[in-house]
């Protein structure tokens, strides 16, 4: 009862709980947060001192006694208390301002779909803990494609490639359900980790995660381009352990990605090749929807429809892909429940 009449004073939410970051979208408003998914703790005190865009500046510059790290890995908790914490600070921070002082929201969590029960579970529980009075789960691709105003609830095939940080989702969905799923450990971090891994073994170079993301969004591609694009980059020669700069282009780059790239192509493929025949059909006329921060690699959507033979679109503002449709769900909870994920506690009988 006290649940209830404190969710009248609370702002419905969406969450898309993400490896790299966190976005976070209000009923009637939009989406209102949407900051990095890393928490900085102090291991003495266990006292989290900073979550989100703050806790991210800290990354690698951190003292022994103070961590800064990601508590979800590959888009599943790692750390459930950590987690329960930054959830917490997101929904009292959408609820700042008002005079609810106990905010008991419905939320409706994104997560990729390929997790377990247990990972389910984890999730559910962290939401509530962290002051959800209930919490809603949705696939990612799922809630990707209702982002894309794909007609999911149709009798249409509607593919969905969702690139994130830690995971990359493939989904064929069909009259509000997914026909076939993939879910691979092949996505933003991933390529990050291909391009230190590049640079030490090619140039004796040691690079910062940060500063090969940024080489990744600089001059990254999967497809040759145009032209050649150049970028310097500094980092900690192994050789004599002082700093170090180089040039690399965009060719050196696209090799460091090209077994990832190849990776994702060919579990397009694959999902293709277990979709039923009809589903195949209106996919060739549709196309294949691209979504996540992980889409936004130059020439990968030429790339896969070169290889598959089907025409590849990234949709629009593809990072906040999940993060709207898990929204969309929000604003119809009614009309759009029979997409939610149901855990196999909820099928249990109730006695």
């Amino acid at each position: 009862m006290l649940d209830k009449l404190l969710g009248r004073f609370s702002y419905d939410i969406g969450i898309d709980l993400g490896t790299a970051n966190t976005l976070v979208y209000v009923k009637g408003k939009g989406i209102v947060i949407n900051e990095p998914s890393v928490v900085a703790l102090n291991t003495k005190t266990h006292q989290v001192l900073a979550i989100g865009s703050e806790a991210k500046k800290m990354v690698g510059k951190t003292p022994g006694h103070i961590v800064a790290n990601r508590p979800l890995a590959d888009g599943v908790i790692s750390d459930f208390e950590v987690t329960e914490q930054m959830l917490k600070y997101f929904i009292n921070k959408v609820h700042k301002g008002t005079f609810t002082l106990l905010p008991r929201p419905r939320v409706v969590v994104g997560i990729p779909s390929g997790v377990t029960e247990v990972e389910k579970r984890a999730v559910q529980e962290a939401t509530k803990n962290a002051g959800a009075r209930e919490a809603f789960l949705i696939d990612e691709p799922m809630a990707a494609a209702i982002g894309a105003r794909l007609p999911v609830q149709e009798a249409a095939g509607n593919m969905v490639v969702d690139i994130g940080g830690g995971t990359t989702e493939i989904a064929v969905i069909s009259l509000g359900g997914v026909v076939v799923c993939r879910s691979l450990r092949v996505a933003g971090d991933e390529l990050n980790e291909d391009i230190v891994r590049y640079t030490r073994e090619n140039f004796n170079l040691l690079l910062g995660e940060k500063t090969a993301e940024d080489v990744k969004i600089a001059i990254g591609s999967a497809y040759e381009m145009d032209e050649i694009i150049e970028m310097p980059i500094r980092g900690r020669d192994l050789v004599t352990g002082l700093p170090k700069e180089i040039i690399v282009t965009d060719a050196h780059i696209r090799e460091a990605l090209s077994r990832s790239v190849k990776m994702l192509v060919s579990n397009i493929r694959g999902t293709i090749e277990d979709t039923p025949p009809e589903l195949v059909a209106e996919i060739m006329q549709r196309g294949i929807i691209l979504a996540g921060g992980g889409s936004l690699l130059r020439g990968l959507d030429k790339l896969i429809s070169e290889q598959v033979e089907i025409p590849v679109k990234v949709m629009e503002d593809p990072l906040t892909a999940v993060v709207r449709g898990a929204g969309i769900v929000l604003e119809d909870l009614d009309k759009l429940r029979e997409v939610l994920i149901e855990t196999e506690h909820e099928k249990a009988p109730r006695w």
